[in-house]
């Protein structure tokens, strides 16, 4: 699985990246097949709380995922938006099964 994480307009940390790696990699036990995952990070309105914004998108053979969430840290966007992940890749994983 690629990952490949992108920040528009700042410079990610290193701790924030490996957060990133990490929380992403726990997407293999909801879907093993997953070819490539991308990650864009962007600071929306800076004056503001709730500025954070994440986006993630999964990449499956046949198949694109796709989460945007926007949250008061990096972290807790990247938090929810896996956790949205976890659930639309079991779905998928379901309907696979069924055929």
């Amino acid at each position: 699985m690629e990952i490949k994480i992108q920040a528009i307009h700042f410079d990610a940390t290193e701790q924030l990246q490996a957060f990133i790696e990490k929380k992403v990699m726990k997407l293999e036990k909801a879907y093993e097949q997953i070819q490539k995952v991308e990650v864009s990070l962007k600071v929306v309105k800076p004056a503001t709380a709730m500025n954070k914004q994440a986006s993630v998108s999964v990449v499956l053979p046949g198949n694109n995922v796709f989460v945007e969430k926007i949250c008061d840290t990096f972290e807790e966007s990247i938090d929810q938006c896996v956790d949205s992940l976890k659930v639309q890749l079991t779905k998928i994983k379901e309907k696979q099964r069924e055929h």
